[in-house]
């Protein structure tokens, strides 16, 4: 079954409807059940997650994820040294400029601080966290002026 099918019988489902008919369903049916209702929510919202990560992916170069040959970083340096930018290779290679950007990095072609992307090449993150912001708006704040008093 294809999900885009998966998706209107679930939807159809909850909103109480007969996905073949588009009849109202009994109000006695065990779809009127809460924990029922929760359990098909959980498989749409998984579906639709499934659906939008395939999107995402399918926007990415061709080899996201794959390594690295000898003779791909050779082509990569040779074009690094003639002045290619870095978005004219990556679009060469089928990678990301994050990608691009890190492996120049590795070679010691490139310092970090030239990187235009955030990352080494060991994919952590150097970027600061944030701080955490507390929750509740006026009325958290309201709570916690109470519990001072």
């Amino acid at each position: 079954m294809q999900q885009i099918r998966a998706r209107q019988i679930l939807q159809s489902l909850i909103q109480g409807t007969d996905p073949v008919t588009g009849g109202e369903l009994p109000h006695e049916t065990v779809l009127q059940h809460a924990e029922v209702l929760r359990a098909l929510l959980a498989g749409l919202s998984a579906l639709e997650q499934t659906a939008a990560r395939a999107q995402r992916r399918a926007q990415l170069p061709d080899n996201v994820g794959r390594a690295w040959t000898t003779e791909e970083e050779s082509r990569l340096v040779a074009a690094f040294k003639s002045g290619e930018s870095a978005v004219a290779i990556g679009r060469k290679h089928g990678r990301t400029l994050r990608a691009i950007e890190a492996r120049l990095e590795k070679l010691g072609l490139i310092t970090a601080e030239q990187r235009t992307t955030s990352g080494g090449f060991t994919g952590v993150s150097e970027a600061p966290l944030r701080p955490r912001v507390a929750r509740g708006g006026i009325l958290g704040r309201k709570r916690q002026q109470r519990r001072s008093r």
